[in-house]
């Protein structure tokens, strides 16, 4: 009875820890794109056009310089601790709100340091969505507003 008693306490710990990790790793890094800083961009130089549609596409152009900065600024700005965490150990990707397959740009402005759990549920939908634009199964504006639905959810 004695060893019983001791796993149920061993796993309650075990779960009280890993919950008290996800409450502190929400202060930690964003689980959306903050908006003032992160609106959205579209592709304004295109280096081609995709789809049906003829939607701008702009190639990924942004350097590891670059987002370090993007890092930092959500560090500074809102208190974050994205550097601390590692951005090199794939924790972190530097996500592009629009994606650059439904016109989005390498701005800034489209530009969000966007943590593995959050990326692991958005990414298949981002890919999902644009094979539907390039079937002509969804409008590009009715994609675009369920990437939007999908990353503000958080």
């Amino acid at each position: 009875m004695r060893v019983k008693v001791q796993l149920h306490f061993t796993t309650l710990a075990f779960f009280i820890s890993l919950f008290s990790f996800a409450a502190l790793a929400q202060d930690m890094f964003p689980l959306m794109p903050e908006v003032s800083i992160t609106p959205g961009h579209m592709c304004e130089r295109p280096d081609g056009h995709r789809y049906p549609g003829n939607i701008p596409f702009c190639r990924r152009n942004v350097s590891s310089g670059r987002k370090d900065a993007i890092v930092d600024r959500y560090d500074r700005e809102f208190g974050y601790s994205i550097h601390e965490l590692g951005r090199g150990n794939g924790e972190f990707k530097i996500d592009h709100l629009i994606p650059l397959c439904m016109g989005g740009s390498n701005s800034d402005l489209n530009l969000w340091p966007q943590h593995r759990t959050v990326y692991e549920q958005t990414d298949p939908w981002e890919q999902d969505l644009c094979i539907q634009i390039a079937n002509g199964d969804i409008s590009h504006q009715d994609a675009i507003d369920a990437i939007y639905r999908l990353k503000f959810k958080y």
